[in-house]
Parts: C-alpha cells; structure tokens; sequence
C-alpha cells in the first residue's frame, strides 16, 4: 500500500512535508499512511485526493486493501546510493512487512539498509541533510532491535538492547524525545517480556513515559500501559490500576502529534488485558482481550499475543474448549510469522494444558506445535 501511496505522492509533486503541511497534519502522519499503520480520517480523504490527484473512491480502495498493488519495491541491496525519500520509503516497507512476515527473513535486508544509512550521513556536515538521515537512521535501529528479538524467539536481549541504545543515542543527539522514548520503550519489552526483570522494565516505561509526556500523549500513555503491566508483574494492583488509569486520560485526549500513530485503537484494551491476567482477575481479562482479538486485523504477530494470552484466562478457568479453539487459530497464525512474543505466549498456555494432556485435542495441539518448533 504505502509505496504505491508514495508514488501517487511523488508523481503530484509533494514532498512528504510539504503535503503534511497543505493537509495540516504532522509529517509523521504522512509516513504512517505510506506504512500502512494508518489510514486518513473520511474528512481528509477530498482535500488528500485533491492534493494527489487521485479519486477518493481509489484511495479508500487502496487504504482498505482493496486494490491491487504490483509496484516493485524498493530495496536497500537495489541501489546503492538512492535518495533520502527512497530510502525512507525502504524503512516504511520493512516496518509495513515486519508485522506480517518472520523477522528472519527481514533482518538482513534491515542490516544493509542500515549501513547504507551510516554512509550517507557521513557524506553530509551538520544541516536539515544529516538530521534527516540520522532520523531515518534512528527509526531503522530501533526497527533493528525489534527484528533481533523477535527472530531469536526474544532471547538476543543483548543484540536487542545494543541496537535500542543505539538509536536512543542517535534521538539524544538530535535532541528528538519522540525518538528518545520509543527506544526506552523498546528497550523496556526486553526486560518485561523477556528476561522478566519487572522493576528494570518498570523504570524504562516510566522514563519513557516522562520523556513522551510534553511533546507525544499518545506515546506517553502507550509507555504508561507497559508500566501499568510491570505493576501487575509485581503484584501491585493499586499502582497498576493507577498506570492504566493515567494512560486512559492520556489517549482518551487524542493526538495528532508526533509517534499519535504508533498507538492503535485496540492497544489499550490489549495491555489491560494482559494486566488483568498477571492480577488474576481472569473474567475482566477475557472480556478485554476477545474483544480486541477480533479487531487487530493483519496486525498477526499482535494478535498471536493476545490469542495466546486469552488462552491463559480460559484455562485459568478451566474452559478448556475454548482455550484449544484460540490456540488454534493462534497456531495458525504463528505458521506465516513465527512472532516470538506470540510463540512465547503459546508455549505457554500449552504448559498449563498438561492436566489435560491425554485428550485428544490437547495431543493434536502439542503435535501442532511440535511441527512449528521444527520448522525452519
């Protein structure tokens, strides 16, 4: 979608900042559309096909998926010294696909196009040139951590939290908060999720969250949902109630700021969920998550995550059915993008299975994931 949208973009004459600024929306929102992570409201649809030049009805056709897109991509092996545009494009694609796709098979095309980055940095002195390349640049390493833990099944913690570190030094020198907090964010889910170091991970989303507050609500409130999870982990119930709480009020606002899009309809009932589930309180968790599982989309490495977590609540109260028909679909899932917080999540509910372990569902389902282990 998005580079079909950047070619429309291009071929009427825009800029990304300059169509971000005829529509009067931030440049960030510009670079969603073209990655696909959003889509503009219906009130911008006539003065976007004005400004672009295409029918509205065309362009709800291809926000919506509908059309047929056969551009070919451009890639960061393809050339070897393609413009900033370009190579934003290549930064919006593999963000577009990491969410579809085995971050495996994305890592090394991420690495070059990184590299490719570094080089053209150097070749410019301090100006708007380098800021925007060491933007993209920041962008891409904090893409780079998240491939990296995602393809090792989130067990390279240290690969993950050099490339984090990495651009949470690149947003300090361009003295962006926005870019800042995404990192500390990032770098968080590390200590969360997967070395299960709570306080650690508490203290990131916290300083995420104070960083993201003046300039990004969305973010912040994003960053104070993971602090609310790391107050359930700790058993907190009153802090963790606090967090979602605050994070409630931040969204609740709006945002048209920059990282707004980062922050997804459903995410705050998908981080409520998993903090009722550490808390225990297993019904109010079921709610929240099987609600949101029906409206993530083609988000399938998010939506694994919560099929998996829904699990853990169903089995927690013994509806053993209902756990192995989401484990299922999130087996299926897991088949195409071998997510690793989704595996994760799997594997388990799975373990919890075992007082069931002879009935012949719970036998076909750890024969499913027996085939998912082996697979390449």
């Amino acid at each position: 979608m998005m580079k079909l949208f950047a070619q429309w973009r291009r071929a009427a004459g825009w800029t990304q900042e300059a169509l971000a600024e005829h529509l009067a929306v931030d440049r960030s929102t510009v670079h969603r559309w073209e990655a696909g992570k959003a889509a503009p409201r219906p009130w911008q649809l006539p003065a976007l096909s004005e400004a672009i030049k295409r029918a509205p009805a065309e362009l709800e056709a291809l926000f919506d998926g509908q059309l047929d897109e056969r551009p070919t991509k451009a890639r960061s092996g393809d050339h070897a010294g393609g413009s900033l545009d370009e190579l934003r494009i290549v930064y919006l694609d593999l963000e577009r696909r990491y969410d579809r796709v085995p971050s495996s098979s994305l890592l090394a095309e991420a690495g070059q196009h990184f590299a490719l980055l570094d080089q053209m940095a150097c070749q410019f002195g301090d100006g708007p040139q380098k800021r925007d390349v060491l933007t993209v640049q920041a962008e891409t390493a904090t893409l780079m951590g998240k491939l990296v833990w995602d393809a090792s099944q989130r067990r390279d913690h240290i690969g993950a939290r050099k490339c984090y570190s990495q651009a949470a030094t690149l947003a300090r020198r361009l003295q962006n908060p926005v870019l800042e907090s995404h990192a500390l964010l990032r770098s968080s889910y590390v200590d969360l999720y997967g070395t299960t170091d709570a306080p650690t991970g508490l203290a990131l989303a916290e300083a995420a969250a104070r960083r993201a507050g003046p300039v990004s609500p969305a973010l912040a409130g994003l960053a104070l949902l993971h602090a609310g999870e790391a107050h359930a982990m700790l058993g907190d119930r009153e802090e963790c109630e606090k967090s979602i709480g605050l994070a409630q009020e931040l969204l609740a606002h709006g945002d048209t700021g920059p990282a707004a899009d980062l922050v997804s309809p459903d995410q705050f009932r998908r981080l409520a969920g998993s903090c009722y589930l550490e808390l225990g309180q297993l019904r109010r968790a079921q709610t929240e998550l099987e609600t949101v599982a029906g409206s993530l989309g083609r988000r399938q490495k998010s939506r694994t995550i919560v099929l998996g977590n829904l699990a853990l609540a169903l089995i927690r109260q013994r509806e053993v059915d209902g756990a192995l028909e989401v484990l299922d679909q999130a087996v299926d899932e897991l088949e195409q993008t071998r997510g690793g917080g989704g595996m994760n999540r799997v594997f388990a509910a799975a373990r919890e299975l075992k007082p069931w372990r002879r009935e012949v569902q719970v036998l076909e389902l750890n024969d499913r994931l027996l085939s998912l282990m082996a697979a390449p």
